[in-house]
């Protein structure tokens, strides 16, 4: 029988339409006409029909809430006002409050707060920070309304305010009488004491145990030590020991004082303990300071130890 070729180019036959099968029942039946057709079906495919996979949903990293930096502080209007007539209270309270205001410095978001201002009560002044005038001289100075054992008597006026509260309690609740050694000293004053430790007790000696002119806290006028007085006034060295010190160490946060040079920051300020020296940082400051179990001001505002002078 004489078989007719077909073309070369046949038309393509049209597409039988119909319900289209799942993939994996058209796979079976593929395999079914096959092995009726008496064609090999591999017991393993090489290429295998592209099934549906499950979605994968991948899991987006959460955003730390902190991650954003709180407004500027120093930008609120209250801040603003505080600032323009110099109230350190009032600047703190738009802050927050003592705690706030300390963080804000301690993040670097407090940039109208200038830690080496001497004319506000958050100065910071050591071996590592002297004063900047050198030789500042504060402008409100008042005397101490306490018994006085050397001729600096004075201190700012509302320092002068706070210590004289202080020993009026410290009275009332039995602890004794106190009195002041020391307020504020100049400049030149302060060279002279200086000098006098030299001489008594060579350069390291008098490095641990008195400021250098420029670098000395009572310059501040936000300073001063205090003596027992029961009944008279004794040194400042033995106020540690005295029912007075001991009142003070407890109680002197309350009335805006921290004691500047404990036991535990010598390493960081450089200075031997000085139970007698006080000094003036504000009520809502010396609340966070003692809340916060500080025990130097440089820790209170992250600041780098200070022990030994640059030269």
């Amino acid at each position: 029988m004489h078989v007719q070729p077909q073309p070369q180019h046949a038309a393509p036959r049209s597409p039988i339409r119909g319900p289209a099968l799942p993939i994996g029942l058209a796979a079976t039946a593929i395999g079914i006409l096959l092995s009726l057709a008496g064609a090999p079906v591999a017991t393993s495919v090489q290429t295998e029909l592209a099934l549906p996979q499950p979605l994968v949903v991948q899991e987006v990293p959460a955003v730390e809430v902190g991650a954003t930096t709180a407004a500027d502080p120093c930008a609120e209007p209250r801040v603003q006002q505080a600032i323009s007539v110099a109230d350190d209270a009032a600047i703190i309270a738009g802050f927050g409050g003592g705690e706030s205001f300390r963080a804000a410095v301690v993040a670097g978001n407090a940039p109208c707060i200038a830690l080496d201002d001497p004319a506000h009560v958050w100065v910071v002044v050591n071996k590592a920070r002297p004063l900047d005038p050198i030789a500042f001289d504060p402008q409100s100075l008042a005397d101490i309304p306490l018994q006085t054992t050397t001729e600096s008597g004075q201190a700012r006026s509302d320092v002068a305010t706070a210590v004289a509260e202080l020993a009026d309690a410290a009275a009332a609740e039995g602890a004794g009488r106190i009195g002041a050694n020391n307020g504020y000293r100049s400049y030149e004053l302060q060279v002279a004491t200086h000098d006098s430790h030299v001489r008594d007790s060579g350069q390291a000696g008098a490095d641990a145990s008195s400021a250098r002119a420029g670098h000395s806290e009572h310059q501040t006028g936000l300073a001063l030590d205090l003596v027992a007085c029961d009944p008279a006034c004794g040194d400042i060295e033995s106020f540690g020991g005295a029912a007075q010190g001991e009142w003070v160490a407890a109680n002197a946060w309350e009335y805006g004082f921290i004691v500047r040079y404990e036991q535990a920051g010598s390493g960081i300020t450089g200075y031997k303990p000085e139970p007698w020296h006080l000094r003036y940082i504000g009520r809502e400051l010396a609340a966070a300071y003692h809340q916060g179990g500080y025990h130097t001001l440089e820790q209170f505002f992250g600041l780098p130890a200070a022990p030994d002078y640059a030269h």
